[in-house]
């Protein structure tokens, strides 16, 4: 699926112009889902966390039972060549995909070290911080280790978190704010979710139902660093509506103010803000 311009391809080896076909009609990964993702951006020049999505993509295959076929270290390598294509005022999507190309036995699961591999660079900007978005509740939830793949960036996982979205929209709203299994707030549609009440950061404790990310992890660290407190907490939805600010947390954006949750509004508050500018300092420092 294209959702950017100026697209490159790494397959097979070697870096291709445009968006090339890289998976065939009978490999695993389309008939049987065994594929994942991970997602990096670059901008203004800098690749901030990309040795940790990288990592995290090696981790989620092995999680969904794909052989990963190349090392941490060479993966930003790759990355980086491709990279060079894009100048610093070009804002770049980085997509690194492992699927299983055969099955084993039955032809359920995937099997032993036949893998594909590719990445996807795609120039896509990114979203102003001042593009606020809304939450509504929906009636799907956020699976268990037990019964889905929630250790990893898994594809299979994605059309769960599409119902969710077509219907926050089919409300109103641009996304949904969701429940675990017990029904606690796990985090978003798309992305993990902060609130804040009196200056003090919360964001729900990981509990195996969702990916805690590597963003809301570096916006743990920042906030932290800079003076706030950040509690990791079991959180209802009483707890987001009493909240003073909302954002959400993930690579594609960053940051996401929240302006309203169903019929309860916030304003782009200064926590809010702030987590915004350490994240840029940071990424323009320490984050390449």
């Amino acid at each position: 699926m294209v959702i950017g311009t100026n697209i490159r391809t790494y397959f097979n080896g070697k870096w291709h112009e445009g968006d090339i076909p890289v998976m065939r009609a009978a490999d695993h990964g389309i008939w049987q889902g065994s594929s994942i993702f991970d997602g990096a951006r670059f901008f203004d020049g800098v690749a901030p966390d990309l040795a940790n999505h990288c990592a995290r993509a090696n981790r989620s295959a092995k999680a969904l039972m794909i052989t990963p076929t190349v090392g941490d270290d060479e993966m930003v390598a790759i990355v980086r060549e491709g990279l060079r294509a894009y100048g610093p005022s070009q804002a770049v999507y980085i997509r690194p995909m492992y699927w299983a190309l055969d099955g084993s036995d039955l032809g359920v699961a995937p099997k032993e070290g036949s893998t594909g591999f590719a990445i996807s660079l795609e120039q896509v900007p990114m979203p102003s911080f001042d593009n606020a978005t809304t939450l509504t509740r929906t009636q799907f939830r956020r699976p268990v280790l037990e019964d889905n793949v929630c250790n990893a960036k898994a594809g299979c996982l994605y059309p769960n978190n599409a119902r969710m979205l077509v219907e926050a929209k089919s409300k109103g709203f641009a996304n949904a704010l969701v429940a675990d299994a017990m029904g606690n707030v796990a985090e978003t549609a798309t992305a993990n979710v902060f609130m804040v009440k009196d200056g003090v950061a919360y964001t729900p404790i990981p509990n195996g139902t969702f990916l805690s990310g590597i963003t809301r992890a570096r916006h743990i660290a920042n906030l932290r660093a800079d003076g706030v407190e950040v509690v990791e907490t079991v959180l209802t939805f009483d707890d987001f509506h009493g909240a003073d600010e909302v954002f959400l947390s993930g690579n594609f954006a960053k940051v996401t103010p929240v302006k309203a949750f169903d019929d309860t509004a916030y304003e782009t508050g200064p926590v809010t803000r702030r987590a915004w500018q350490l994240y840029m300092d940071w990424a323009h420092s320490d984050g390449n």
